[in-house]
């Protein structure tokens, strides 16, 4: 049997549609599913990208919306949601809890019902508490299921910090950490620029880190503010996430991730391959930094209690 590379990504909006954009722009896979309630839009996204083809270097075959199809993909990255539930005034990830929960817990029965057994990416917002209703109610491993989470949050710091010393992001090393929201903080203690401890260069080269913070915690807000949606650095992420896991390649990465301690999903650093979450990185915090995490986790549990599935009176099929 000839093996092909299949990602399928469902909710096809602003986030969806750039995630999906680019897997086909980059011919990252053979097969790629989208999926919306709005039939219209995906079946319009799918002959898009065929009008496309003739320009490309890739060859990609689109489905749409058909949830079979999903059951022998090797990724599904989860872009749904209802970003204009967002206030640009008053900044809240958790704005999208009602709605999304609804949608993603369909979404994972549908899953669940057509035997899907892939690893999934979750974008859904409000992201860590969607990663794990995911993976509650779909049965799959842990290490199966896992949120782009910090991830995005940590190339916003990068980019900053990089912005401050005037050297490409990519310079830059370092994690920010806990939850994909407010509660989020940059871990300095993991931050390196050009190979120095980012903490050794604040004197020197006058960086208020509290600044720095705050940019990376509020960054896709500002973004949100002056289009009212935000798309590409978390599509590129995504993308990155999922080739990470096609391509085995065992990268460090800070993704939302199961931890037992905090009985939460919340970011931290993970090698991540074809298996999914593989191991925990190795990294040391300052006890400042370890409360915040643990708060962090406080947080999102507290949050999750609004909309486990456990306490949902609609059954585990669709």
């Amino acid at each position: 049997m000839i093996m092909t590379r299949k990602i399928a990504v469902i909710g096809m909006g602003n986030v969806g549609g750039a995630v999906a954009h680019q897997i086909v722009a980059t011919g990252m896979v053979d097969d790629l599913v989208i999926i919306d309630e709005r039939t219209a839009k995906s079946n319009a996204d799918a002959l898009d990208f065929a009008d496309a083809m003739a320009n490309l270097t890739h060859h990609t075959n689109v489905i749409a919306n058909d949830y079979e199809a999903v059951a022998d993909a090797e990724i599904v990255i989860s872009a749904v949601g209802k970003v204009s539930l967002q206030s640009a005034t008053n900044p809240d990830r958790f704005a999208e809890l009602e709605y999304t929960s609804t949608q993603v817990k369909h979404v994972a029965r549908n899953l669940k019902c057509v035997g899907f057994h892939g690893k999934i990416i979750c974008i859904s917002n409000p992201c860590d508490i969607m990663t794990t209703i995911y993976q509650q109610i779909t049965g799959l491993p842990y290490n199966h299921v896992v949120g782009t989470g910090t991830m995005l949050d940590s190339a916003r710091m990068r980019r900053a910090v990089g912005h401050a010393l005037d050297v490409d992001p990519r310079s830059v090393t370092g994690y920010n950490l806990g939850e994909h929201g407010n509660s989020q903080f940059t871990a300095w203690s993991t931050v390196r620029v050009l190979g120095h401890p980012v903490t050794e260069l604040v004197d020197s080269k006058h960086l208020d880190l509290d600044a720095i913070d705050e940019d990376s915690r509020i960054g896709g807000f500002t973004v949100f503010k002056g289009k009212q949606y935000t798309n590409y650095a978390i599509a590129a992420a995504a993308t990155r996430l999922a080739r990470t896991v096609l391509e085995d390649a065992h990268t460090e990465l800070a993704v939302s991730n199961w931890h037992e301690e905090f009985n939460s999903y919340l970011s931290t650093p993970v090698i991540i391959g074809r298996d999914g979450v593989l191991a925990r990185a190795e990294f040391d915090l300052t006890k400042e930094e370890e409360n915040k995490l643990a708060q962090s986790a406080q947080f999102i549990r507290q949050h999750y209690a609004e909309v486990d599935p456990a306490n949902d009176k609609v059954g585990s099929e669709a």
